[in-house]
């Protein structure tokens, strides 16, 4: 009788282990989600802070305007 008992608690603490770890498993799926989400939008910034850079140096001049040419030629 003494193993059956024995069989019977090791089931149970089996059985108790296999929730926890489902429990467990459950949340980190979640956080994962989570931390997926955050990321793809902080990706999503990152392009759109990348695009407004990207358009600002295109409206930097690449030769000197007539203006920083006359003022260079007057203080020389």
């Amino acid at each position: 009788m003494s193993s059956f008992q024995d069989l019977f608690e090791r089931v149970e603490r089996l059985l108790q282990r296999h929730e926890d770890l489902r429990s467990t498993n459950a949340q980190l799926q979640q956080q994962v989600l989570t931390l997926t989400r955050e990321r793809d939008s902080l990706r999503s910034r990152l392009s759109a802070a990348r695009a407004r850079v990207d358009a600002l140096l295109d409206r930097i001049p690449t030769e000197p305007t007539t203006e920083a040419q006359t003022s260079s030629k007057d203080h020389p």
